[in-house]
């Protein structure tokens, strides 16, 4: 059962998509399968909408989620009531979306059933810290579309990235794609007593001289560093960005020389084509982290939402090399 024993050494595990229908879904659902074969208790539920049977941009048939009993889920009220499980109520939310209040419930016989959770990450880390409190033996979010940001480690413990056809039919393109993501994810951390100073910083650009010390640049957005009169590398060439981080913010210190460190918040706030990245670092300078995401596992979906069809194993083994690490289909797993 590749990569399972991984995800059991984590409390909450996200499974995101570089872009829509990545099989998202296929994999949520081997997950729940094979942890339902060795009796461990569940949580479940996404951000945004998942598990409906026809794609809302494509028209094309979808997995539906397979709930097992035991299972702990989270969704709207709407979508509770067209559950197709048995299940007992557990707890209503009192912060309402526009699919009515969030629902928790325990799933008696097992079944199909949409998922619908927070629209926040804010609002999504309460609910992992809730199903951790009915006993979970791991909460897992299943992203909608390609929204990165539950996979932030300041969410979730670890994560899962779903990549396939819908990216790129062409196989060079899609691991291109796929590689920059990956190495984004893999930026290194700086060390603990640097994560300790800048956690605590919550907006804006700041700079870290020789000694260490931090020193606020007075930019409290990247669009205003042109309007700045004094140098950005007045204290030094480590520089630290507390919100996103964007290509603009890139090109304007690679247009300063080299030996220049940015440091993100962590790779969910890094808004950066491939070309503008490998540009900034070819010129001699580095992205960090402060803290980097736990990737369990990348998963393959080979079939395009058009209905092209990339072969599942030549793929796969093209992207394990690339990328040095294993790449999954989970559909073939144990065929």
């Amino acid at each position: 059962m590749p990569f399972i024993s991984e995800i059991l050494r984590h409390k909450s595990l996200s499974i995101v998509g570089l872009e829509k229908n990545t099989g998202k879904t296929v994999c949520l659902n081997y997950i729940l399968h094979r942890m339902n074969q060795i009796g461990k208790h569940v949580g479940v539920t996404s951000i945004g909408v998942d598990g409906e049977q026809v794609d809302s941009v494509f028209a094309t048939a979808k997995p539906e989620i397979t709930l097992f009993r035991g299972t702990h889920f989270i969704t709207s009220e709407k979508h509770y009531l067209m559950r197709q499980a048995v299940s007992k109520l557990v707890a209503v939310d009192s912060q309402r979306t526009s699919l009515g209040p969030l629902v928790t419930a325990e799933v008696l016989i097992q079944g199909k059933a949409l998922l619908s959770g927070a629209a926040t990450t804010g609002a999504l880390k309460r609910q992992i810290e809730f199903l951790g409190s009915m006993g979970v033996d791991i909460a897992i979010v299943d992203g909608a579309l390609s929204r990165l940001s539950l996979a932030s480690p300041t969410v979730t413990d670890a994560m899962i990235l779903a990549t396939g056809a819908a990216v790129s039919a062409n196989v060079k393109q899609l691991i291109a794609k796929t590689r920059h993501l990956y190495n984004l994810i893999m930026l290194d951390e700086v060390d603990e007593t640097l994560q300790r100073k800048l956690n605590i910083i919550e907006s804006g650009i700041w700079a870290l001289d020789s000694e260490g010390e931090i020193h606020d640049l007075g930019i409290t957005s990247v669009f205003l560093i042109d309007r700045s009169e004094q140098d950005i590398l007045r204290f030094g060439t480590t520089l630290f960005a507390a919100g996103a981080v964007s290509d603009r913010l890139l090109k304007i210190l690679a247009a300063k020389g080299s030996g220049i460190t940015l440091i993100a918040r962590d790779f969910t706030k890094l808004f950066v084509t491939q070309e503008v990245y490998a540009d900034f670092t070819r010129r001699g300078n580095r992205l960090m982290v402060l803290q980097r995401s736990k990737l369990i596992a990348i998963t393959l979906n080979p079939t395009s939402p058009q209905g092209f069809l990339l072969d599942s194993k030549s793929t796969c083994d093209a992207l394990s090399e690339a990328l040095h690490t294993p790449v999954y289909d989970v559909k073939m797993i144990g065929q």
